[in-house]
């Protein structure tokens, strides 16, 4: 909200703390997908919405004086001129829902913010995201002494909110959390010194806490329930004693339920197993069988995914150390929207030290520490195999991989980081992990683990330090 001030007024405001606007649309350049349909409430003349690069974007402004300021500056986006506590589709002229619902600096300054937060759910589907930033309330007595010298905009009364706050207000409008953060350790420019600051200082532990920016990524809490087709991966190398067991053990999921082997230059009859299973099977499932013309597991993967024709997609290793009769629990928590990304989880129950060594054990946890501070979601277990994503999220997923670029040999973290990127709430299915009754694993341990710790650091420049 932008008080009595006219354009000219907010120009010069921007301008004189421009390092700080300059990282808020970093921030939601991070959080926003280009090409999606995003409403801001509270725009303002519009450069953050534009920043945004929305497919379709719509500003609500209550100042018809700035409203029309926006417009002009930003003909390519819609600005309406309403209040935020009389929200209606009807009012703003646009019947489909928004794939993005900004609130930028709005929050603290609105007479009702539950009532705001429940008003939107006029304007979301079930995939729609709610991205909120508001000022640090530890940052008050600075932002309140910034505008009495003039170093700030003038504001109306403000509510001053602490997460907990905005956690509440959102729970209490039907909007569920999935993940949060502090930025902007120094909104005024100082060569060398504000890169440093809120580039790489304003992510570390406890010094984040007092970045000037608190953000939320919030989702609505009762996504719809489906009962969507299934397709199970299955990349198959030297796995020749698994096959007609993982087709015997395969449960039926959802309305329908197709197998997909994916073969990789595999030195025993993995190959001529796959085309028996396939072509004396007579039951309910529909089985496929591939063979993969590059190498590694990711390119498995994504061959496997790339033909696949089911809603959903499940990776299953061949190895069957995740048990096909698990896969159910996985589907249940997509289908019913407790997650929109799922993650087996090995360390929950009881393992045998064959099936994972305590070094293993032992990696496996601090990778996942370190994926959970990466990704701002809880991760018990990056490293198993068996993971659930939506078709749909997928070729979003696929469609934005050039910001990761291609890095990963195993197609596990192109999916995580991936589905962080698209902020999709991350959720984990604890699995019994068994040792593997035929073969060999196919992992070299020390080699691999210094790729996994060389993407961490890559992804970390990606969606943590980001520039």
């Amino acid at each position: 909200m932008n008080g009595t001030l006219q354009p000219e007024g907010l120009q010069r405001f921007h301008r004189r703390n421009r390092a700080y606007y300059e990282d808020l649309d970093r921030l939601h350049q991070l959080l926003v997908a280009p090409g999606l349909r995003v409403l801001e409430i509270g725009c303002g003349l519009g450069d953050l919405l534009a920043a945004t690069h929305p497919g379709h974007g719509v500003g609500i402004e209550r100042d018809p004086v700035i409203a029309a300021a926006a417009q002009a500056a930003h003909p390519n986006l819609r600005i309406v001129c309403a209040e935020a506590a009389t929200l209606d589709p009807e009012v703003i002229g646009e019947s489909a829902p928004f794939d993005v619902i900004l609130l930028a600096n709005t929050l603290n300054t609105l007479e009702d913010v539950q009532g705001v937060l429940e008003r939107l759910a006029a304007f979301c589907h079930d995939r729609t995201r709610l991205v909120v930033s508001l000022h640090n309330w530890l940052w008050q007595p600075l932002l309140k002494a910034a505008e009495g010298v003039g170093l700030r905009q003038p504001q109306p009364p403000e509510s001053w909110l602490t997460p907990r706050d905005v956690q509440n207000l959102l729970d209490l409008a039907g909007w569920e959390v999935l993940k949060q953060g502090h930025r902007c350790l120094l909104p005024r420019r100082i060569p060398l010194l504000t890169p440093l600051a809120n580039r790489w200082l304003s992510q570390l532990p406890l010094l984040e806490q007092f970045g000037l920016t608190h953000w939320l990524v919030a989702r609505p809490a009762t996504p719809a329930q489906r009962r969507p087709s299934v397709s199970v991966v299955i990349p198959a190398r030297n796995e020749a004693g698994n096959i007609a067991a993982a087709i015997d053990r395969m449960p039926l999921l959802g309305s329908a339920t197709e197998v997909l082997f994916v073969e990789g230059h595999s030195s025993d009859a993995t190959w001529a197993e796959i085309e028996r299973v396939c072509g004396s099977y007579s039951g309910p499932l529909q089985l496929r069988a591939l063979r993969q013309s590059g190498r590694g597991k990711a390119d498995a993967v994504w061959l496997g995914f790339d033909q696949a024709e089911g809603e959903v997609l499940m990776i299953l290793d061949a190895d069957l150390t995740v048990r096909p009769e698990d896969l159910p629990r996985f589907y249940k928590a997509l289908a019913e929207g407790r997650g929109e990304f799922v993650n087996g989880c090995r360390l929950v129950y009881p393992r045998t030290s064959a099936a994972m060594p305590p070094l293993n054990t032992a990696a496996n946890r601090f990778f996942a520490a370190a994926f959970s501070w990466l990704l701002r979601q809880r991760l018990k277990d990056t490293l198993c195999g068996t993971k659930v994503i939506w078709k749909a999220d997928y070729e979003r997923l696929k469609a934005g991989r050039a910001y990761f670029g291609d890095f990963d040999p195993f197609g596990d973290f192109d999916l995580l980081f991936g589905a962080a990127k698209l902020n999709l709430k991350i959720v984990e299915v604890p699995v019994r992990y068994q040792e593997r009754s035929y073969g060999s694993s196919n992992i070299a341990h020390v080699k691999e683990g210094l790729i996994l710790a060389r993407m961490c650091l890559y992804a970390a420049q990606k969606l943590r330090f980001t520039p």
